[in-house]
């Protein structure tokens, strides 16, 4: 699997180096979700779908007693995430809402500094809807959240900074505020 490609031309950056066709493997620090089909360990439960993105250390971290904090602030991610009665089912077996819920959960037990959402709000109710708990913005400190969505209300109701894209040009940038009320946004997105 490769990294981001430019599709014409350009280059795609993280942390000011260069990651254009890097393989994810090769990119500390970013994560990404695929919240419009969420992919999680069918046959894993959910609390184990959530120690996954933490396993590939886990001889170091069973050599050294930490499993358990790590399983406990597992248990923690699923609370805040209201889903901490499933921890013992089957991944396979969850709604679809629940999935995408775990899967955004499992995301954030690798402690990213940034995290790709593509259109977290689509097909669910419950996943990212309005509400704190479903904010991570504002509950994971020191995390960039760079999400696309069609959803202009989620959009404007959880994000500090808004960049609308019409036929690959940017149209406007800003606050959430000054984004819905530019002309440009409203007459392509909008209908006004």
């Amino acid at each position: 699997m490769t990294g981001f490609l430019p599709r014409d031309s350009g280059d795609v950056q993280f942390k000011s180096q260069s990651i254009a066709g890097l393989g994810p493997d090769r990119i500390y620090g970013w994560h990404r979700t695929h919240l419009q089909l969420a992919r999680i360990f069918p046959r894993l439960t959910a609390l184990e779908n959530m120690l996954v993105p933490v396993a590939r250390g886990s001889a170091r971290l069973l050599s050294h007693g930490q499993w358990g904090h790590e399983k406990a602030r597992a248990l923690q991610m699923l609370e805040f995430m209201d889903i901490s009665r499933v921890a013992g089912t089957l991944g396979g077996a969850l709604s679809y809402g629940q999935r995408k819920l775990l899967e955004l959960a499992a995301v954030m037990m690798a402690q990213p500094e940034l995290v790709l959402l593509d259109e977290p709000a689509g097909g669910s109710t419950r996943c990212c809807s309005s509400g704190s708990r479903t904010h991570p913005a504002a509950q994971w400190a020191g995390v960039t959240f760079l999400l696309v969505e069609h959803n202009m209300s989620f959009v404007m109701n959880l994000c500090h900074e808004v960049i609308v894209l019409h036929q690959g040009r940017v149209i406007a940038q800003g606050k959430p505020r000054e984004v819905r009320e530019n002309p440009a946004v409203l007459d392509a997105y909008l209908g006004a």
